[in-house]
Order: structure tokens, then C-alpha cells, then sequence
């Protein structure tokens, strides 16, 4: 993957990106997706996928998928283990109080039967709710069971260390950058 392309995409992640700034993004995601999809059947790719990746850009309109400095929305991903839960809370040290997540049960796909790389993780959403502190070996919480009456998946199409392109069920896009200062264990519940 040519290393400004990813750059230029990763610069402006990780910034604060102006209106102009944010129409850039679309069309170099496109153009690392042709240059290199990903492959979740490739050596070390369930290893890539796991862990805290915050999203930096969507093309959803939806406010719960919008990008603001006062709010982190995460994507918790443990392959191995099957789990994956979305996580949207404040930034900064109020975080870890209190937040809303979506836990669910993940899989990654099998290559398709028409060939090309395996991208897709199938998502099966079970509980939603309130999210709480960790005291002492237990995390304060309040979740439901939640009723998905659809199937519901990502295509991952950019993977690396740093960054996670995917698309949704529903035709969204979204540009994922990774987390390293948040465990996976101390917040996937």
C-alpha cells in the first residue's frame, strides 16, 4: 500500500478535519481499498482485527455516528473469542464513568463462493444498555437484550496495524483508527 496514500488518510484520521479536509477522505479509502483489500483469511489478519479502534469518519448522517472531540466511539473486536461490542462515551477522563454499548456476537465469514479475499465478520447484536465503572472485579451495568431482525455484517476492506476501513450492511462507510492506550480486556464486557 503506498505509504503517502496511507499517510495523507491516516494525518487526516487522526486530526480534526476541516469540510474541505473531510471530502478527501472518501476517495483515498477507495483508492487503498483497490490497491490493497484486506483478507481476514491471511496470516496474522485475526490478529490485526482484534482490539479498541476508534472511528474517525463515516459517511452516515446518523448523529450516533458522527465524529466530535467530546465523544469516543469505539469498536471493541475479539475474533477469537467471538465477542465484539460498540461503545460510545465521552472523551477524556469522564470516559470510563459511563458510556452506551451494543454487545454482540462476531464471526469472521468464510471466503466466498465467487472468489476475491474474505472481508466479511457477520455481527449478531444481543445486549444494549448502560455501560459502568469497573469496582473491583465487577462493572457496574444495566443491559437488555436486544432483538435484530436482520443479519447484520462488516466488510473489512483496509486492514493494518493502525487503520480499519469497513463497510456496513447498510452501505456506510467508516474509517477505524486503532487505540493502543485502551485494553481489549478492560472494557469489552
Amino acid at each position: 500500500m503506498p505509504a503517502d496514500t496511507r499517510a495523507d488518510l491516516l494525518a487526516l484520521l487522526r486530526g480534526r478535519p476541516s469540510g474541505e479536509e473531510r471530502q478527501r477522505v472518501r476517495p483515498l479509502i477507495e483508492q487503498l481499498e483497490r490497491e490493497r483489500p484486506a483478507d481476514l483469511e491471511a496470516p496474522g489478519a485475526e490478529l490485526l482485527l482484534r482490539g479498541v479502534w476508534e472511528l474517525r469518519w463515516s459517511s452516515s448522517a446518523l448523529p450516533y455516528l458522527a465524529v466530535a472531540p467530546w465523544i469516543e466511539n469505539l469498536q471493541l473486536l475479539d475474533p477469537q473469542r467471538g465477542r465484539g461490542m460498540n461503545l460510545l462515551r465521552l472523551a477524556g477522563p469522564l470516559g470510563s464513568v459511563a458510556g452506551i454499548a451494543v454487545q454482540a456476537a462476531i464471526a469472521i465469514e468464510p471466503r466466498p463462493a465467487e472468489g476475491g479475499p474474505c472481508q466479511r465478520v457477520s455481527v449478531c447484536f444481543e445486549r444494549g444498555g448502560w455501560l459502568g465503572p469497573q469496582l473491583g472485579e465487577r462493572r457496574l451495568q444495566w443491559l437488555r437484550e436486544v432483538s435484530q431482525s436482520f443479519p447484520a455484517w462488516l466488510a473489512i476492506t483496509v486492514l493494518d496495524q493502525e487503520l480499519r476501513v469497513c463497510r456496513g450492511n447498510a452501505g456506510t462507510l467508516f474509517a477505524l483508527v486503532r487505540r493502543p492506550d485502551l485494553r481489549l480486556e478492560d472494557l469489552l464486557a
